[in-house]
């Protein structure tokens, strides 16, 4: 029976406006070199054109995949007990304890790999890891095909949900990350026009205080 290798990646991480969304694939070993030969690469280095036409390849190509979204409303929720990192390594986690895959590789969301390491083991049950090999490496969406697939599933999604919330809310919101200008344009409008930021915007972010802040004190200037 040939082995099973699971990538996991994410995208999202850093937005302020829209959900995090991590994805995993699944693949036979000796398929992986299929994935190499039909150009999958780390997702931020494609065009949303490539992204979603090698989605639709990928998903045909491989054993099984999987992509969860997580709200920003569960992000600010999760984020008062526990860091964005674990919140992330919990999902992953996951994927591996249902897939049980003989090698999972991670694209770490730190420097410090072994710790990223370590905190998977400790939310993988012992019987599943027991024969599996985890491996967690910054820039592994470049360095390995199956994590580079998972990269693509995940930002295909992710631009699928910043669409949705653009019908939804009849405006723009650029990329949804904070060094966007058409981002920050979005929230300053939607800020002044409502007095709050709709559901979809993470307000345990930095991003958020700051306006909000700005706003308050804006309004301060007025009785000055």
């Amino acid at each position: 029976m040939a082995k099973l290798v699971l990538g996991t990646d994410e995208a999202g991480r850093g937005a302020v406006v829209g959900p995090l969304c991590i994805a995993a694939v699944v693949v036979e070993e000796n398929k992986e070199n299929e994935l190499d030969k039909m150009g999958v690469d780390d997702s931020k280095k494609l065009s949303r054109e490539r992204r979603e036409e090698l989605e639709k390849k990928i998903k045909e190509l491989v054993e099984d995949f999987a992509v969860v979204k997580i709200s920003a409303e569960t992000i600010d929720e999760e984020m008062k007990r526990k860091s964005l990192n674990l919140i992330e390594a919990e999902r992953m986690a996951e994927f591996i304890e249902t897939f049980r895959p003989d090698r999972a590789i991670v694209d770490a969301t730190e420097a410090k790999t072994e710790n990223v390491k370590r905190t998977l083991e400790s939310l993988i049950s012992d019987d599943a890891k027991e024969k599996m090999e985890i491996v967690a490496e910054n820039k592994a969406d470049e360095n390995y095909p199956v994590v580079s697939a998972a990269s693509i599933l995940a930002k295909v999604t992710r631009d699928n949900a910043v669409v949705g919330i653009e019908k939804k809310l009849g405006e723009e919101i650029g990329n949804g990350y904070p060094s966007d200008e058409r981002t920050k344009g979005f929230l300053r409008r939607f800020l002044k026009e409502n007095g709050s930021f709709p559901d979809e915007v993470r307000e345990s972010w930095v991003t958020v205080e700051r306006l909000l802040e700005e706003r308050d004190q804006g309004s301060l200037s007025d009785f000055c």
